[in-house]
């Protein structure tokens, strides 16, 4: 039986959906466990946000992170009108990323810092951003599939590539200064006019 070339995009939408819910609620597990066991050493509520501040940092910089791209992809996949084999898969890259981001996100939370740890969990949100960028040029070049005109497009677009230069610019300030560390996502708040220089540029 051959695979079908077109599905239907509702179903992809509800299947994101659900991938991104137990993505952000898988963020939380490693906290009810220290939760657990906080209560077999009979440790005082105070004492244990002391001792996991960092897991409890990580938790809300991810939760944060998955919410963001989320919003984003929503309300880009509001106006498809199609979903083919290759954005299908586009979308499954996309959604790998988002599953992946819990397992750097407790090293964050409960190991020491280090290099490979930020390559780890920055790159993981390059890459979102990156497929999510994919979406948007493969909607450029397939009109037909969105219900969206072509500037809208190249606006989001130029989003996706100041995020992710952004991205780029915070991974080894995260690395290797250690002083910032990952304060260096803040960053990211520079989108906006990052996007607008880059808009300017392209004339």
């Amino acid at each position: 039986m051959s695979a079908p070339t077109e599905f239907a995009p509702e179903r992809m939408k509800a299947f994101v959906d659900a991938v991104v819910a137990i993505a952000m609620t898988l963020l939380i597990l490693p906290l009810l466990e220290a939760v657990s066991e906080a209560s077999d050493e009979g440790t005082s509520t105070a004492e244990f946000l002391a001792q996991h501040s960092g897991q409890l940092l990580s938790f809300l910089l991810s939760f944060v992170m998955i919410a963001m791209f989320w919003m984003e992809h929503h309300a880009l996949y509001q106006h498809v009108e199609r979903i083919t084999t290759p954005l299908l898969w586009i979308n499954v890259a996309w959604m790998l990323t988002i599953v992946w981001l819990p397992v750097p996100t407790s090293m964050l939370g409960q190991m020491s810092g280090d290099p490979l740890q930020a390559f780890l969990y920055i790159g993981t949100l390059t890459m979102t951003q990156v497929s999510t960028l994919a979406g948007k040029l493969y909607f450029l070049r397939h009109p037909d599939c969105i219900d969206l005109d072509a500037d809208a497009l190249r606006r989001g677009a130029s989003g996706d590539i100041a995020a992710i230069i952004l991205f780029a610019i915070a991974l080894p300030i995260a690395a290797w200064v250690h002083v910032i560390g990952y304060f260096a996502l803040v960053l990211i708040a520079f989108v906006g006019p990052l996007e607008r220089l880059l808009l300017r540029a392209r004339g």
